[in-house]
């Protein structure tokens, strides 16, 4: 078929004008949903909730798709939950779905044939069913404990024919049931990086600063007495720009940096007769092992400094972070 686009400032125009259209009537679908949350809704997710199994979803062609994404959100959200394809449960991939799960159906027609024939198995099992569809009296929808009401006025498609508009209104009723059920379960940023360990969030939420500090024999470390020469041999044996410096007990009493050598050369200091704590600074930045790197990186951005103090209590020196470890960590 020959495409009736023709380049010109009126086709585009007219292009633009069509996507408007599509938000349009997709917005409305969804505003529409609100006036349609009721006792039916809060019943799905107290089937959920009061399961001590899985939400097994199911759903054909465009339903299928929506659904999956419904089952990925479930799972990273506290609700353990898994796609199941109606068809092929009908040979044989309906074992697993065990009897203390409860299966999500989703149906525009609310008649889907694949779906309508897995019912009597289900009902036989005793599985609670909820289903999202765009006919409420449907089969589908009478079956079920709990019927979430996802009827649009129209799609979006021009020819009446592309699911578009109900595949909208299906996806964002998961997405409510999702996070109702996350609320419900009082579902954490920390739970959700265990969900994510390998994603940026994850990592934020979980590395803490003793999983990437230095420690031991790494670190930078001279007595208070020492020479200011044979400090800044330690400080560039260990490359942090610093030097921690502490009592004969091993108590931390400050530190000495960069910083503090060139205003000590600026002011004419002899780095041989001078010990390295008269000009130490005791006004360090300092952390918690157990903080979490993120906020180490954000200590360190605040105070412009590359290097924190690791100490779990005053006068303890546990170790050091520097920003190139947040950074290999992928923190920041």
């Amino acid at each position: 078929m020959t495409s009736p686009w023709v380049n010109s400032p009126t086709s585009r125009a007219a292009l633009i004008e069509s996507a408007r259209k599509t938000l349009h009537i997709e917005l409305a679908a969804v505003a529409a949903l609100d006036a349609r949350l009721d006792e039916a809704f809060a019943r799905a997710c107290e089937i959920i909730l009061n399961s001590s199994g899985r939400v097994v979803v199911i759903g054909m062609g465009k339903s299928g798709h929506i659904g999956r994404k419904i089952a990925a959100t479930l799972a990273s959200t506290g609700t353990t939950a898994m796609f199941v394809h109606p068809a092929e449960a009908s040979h044989g991939d309906i074992g697993m779905i065990a009897k203390n799960d409860v299966v999500l159906a989703l149906s525009n027609s609310g008649s889907t044939e694949e779906i309508v024939g897995l019912l009597p198995v289900l009902k036989r099992q005793a599985i609670p069913l909820i289903s999202l569809t765009g006919n409420p009296h449907s089969e589908l929808a009478l079956a079920a404990e709990a019927n979430l009401d996802a009827q649009v006025a129209e799609e979006a498609c021009p020819l009446g024919l592309a699911p578009t508009s109900s595949t909208t209104a299906a996806l964002v009723l998961g997405d409510a049931l999702a996070m109702a059920l996350l609320e419900a379960r009082g579902f954490t940023r920390e739970d959700f990086a265990f969900s994510h360990p390998g994603g940026n969030l994850g990592r934020r939420l979980l590395v803490r600063v003793r999983d990437v500090m230095h420690e031991g024999t790494e670190l930078p470390r001279v007595a208070t007495g020492t020479p200011l020469s044979d400090a800044l041999l330690e400080m560039t044996s260990k490359g942090f720009g610093l030097t921690t410096v502490t009592d004969s007990a091993g108590a931390l009493l400050g530190v000495f940096s960069d910083g503090d050598l060139r205003r000590a050369l600026d002011a004419g200091v002899d780095i041989r007769s001078t010990r390295v704590d008269e000009l130490m600074s005791s006004d360090y930045r300092f952390i918690a092992s157990s903080a979490l790197a993120a906020e180490a990186a954000a200590k360190m951005q605040d105070a412009s400094v590359y290097v924190l103090i690791v100490s779990d209590s005053p006068g303890q020196l546990s170790g050091l972070i520097k920003m190139h470890d947040l950074l290999r960590a992928n923190v920041v």
